[in-house]
C-alpha cells in the first residue's frame, strides 16, 4: 500500500507497461540483423534487450565480437527504418489499460507517458494507439536529456506540470523504471504484465507490484 499521500498524477512507462510492443520491436531488430548476416533473436530474448534506448537494444542484440561502432552504425539505421514502417503491426494496449486510463480520468488524475523510446516514436505511438485519452505530457528520449534511469527528464516533466515527485506514482515494468522512480522521489510501482520479472523489479526499488493494470486503483 502507499503511505497515505494524496497523489495527483500517474507517470507511465510505455513499452511493456501501457503497450505490448515487443513483437514489433523484435521483428524490426531481427530484420536489421538479418540484413547484415547476423544471428536473430527470440521475442523472449528481446524482452531483456529493450528498455534502455535504441543504442543499448542494438548493442545487446549484436554478437559479443561485433559490438563495435561500425556495426552499430549499420544496425541502428536499419532498425529505425524497419521499425518506422512496421511499428504497429502487432502493438496493442495491454488488457486492462483502457479501463485504467478511463478510471484515472474520472478521478481527475493527470496521466504522463515517459519512455526511453525516441521522442518522435513515443508521441506517434501514444497518439495513434491511445488516442482516446488525454495525457498531460508525452515524452521520449531526447538529445538534451540522459535516458532513464537518470531522473533529470522525469523531474523536468514534473516541474513543467507543477507537480512534486512525492505526488506522483510511477508505473513501469523494468528495473530501469524502478531506479528512475526512486532517483526522482516518485512512488515506484512494478508492472508484472510487462517484460521483466518480479525479482528484477523488487531488487531495483519497486515499492509495490501489481499483476494487472486496474490493480493500481487500489493504491490511489
Amino acid at each position: 500500500m502507499t503511505d497515505g499521500t494524496q497523489y495527483k498524477a500517474v507517470l507511465f512507462d510505455l513499452d511493456g507497461t501501457l503497450l505490448n510492443t515487443i513483437d514489433d520491436l523484435a521483428d524490426a531488430m531481427n530484420a536489421a540483423l538479418a540484413a547484415c548476416g547476423l544471428p536473430t533473436h527470440t521475442v523472449a530474448q528481446c524482452k531483456y534487450f529493450v528498455g534502455d534506448g535504441v543504442r543499448n537494444f542494438a548493442l545487446r542484440s549484436l554478437p559479443p565480437d561485433r559490438r563495435d561502432e561500425a556495426t552499430l552504425g549499420r544496425i541502428i539505421p536499419l532498425y529505425r527504418d524497419a521499425y518506422s514502417k512496421n511499428w504497429n503491426n502487432k502493438t496493442r494496449p495491454y488488457e486492462g489499460i483502457p479501463e485504467l486510463l478511463d478510471a484515472l480520468a474520472v478521478r481527475g488524475l493527470k496521466r504522463i507517458v515517459y519512455s526511453n523510446k525516441p521522442d518522435d516514436f513515443t508521441n506517434l505511438t501514444v497518439r495513434k494507439l491511445l488516442a482516446k485519452w488525454e495525457f498531460a505530457a508525452i515524452v521520449g528520449a531526447r538529445e538534451n536529456f540522459p535516458n532513464k534511469p537518470d531522473p533529470a527528464a522525469s523531474l523536468d516533466i514534473l516541474g513543467k506540470l507543477g507537480l512534486k515527485p512525492a505526488e506522483v506514482v510511477y508505473v513501469g515494468d523494468t528495473g530501469t523504471d524502478m531506479q528512475t522512480a526512486t532517483a526522482a522521489g516518485m512512488f515506484a510501482v512494478g508492472a508484472l504484465w510487462g517484460f521483466r520479472t518480479a525479482k528484477e523489479l523488487l531488487e531495483n526499488g519497486a515499492k509495490v507490484l501489481i499483476e494487472k493494470p486496474t490493480d493500481l486503483l487500489t493504491l490511489l
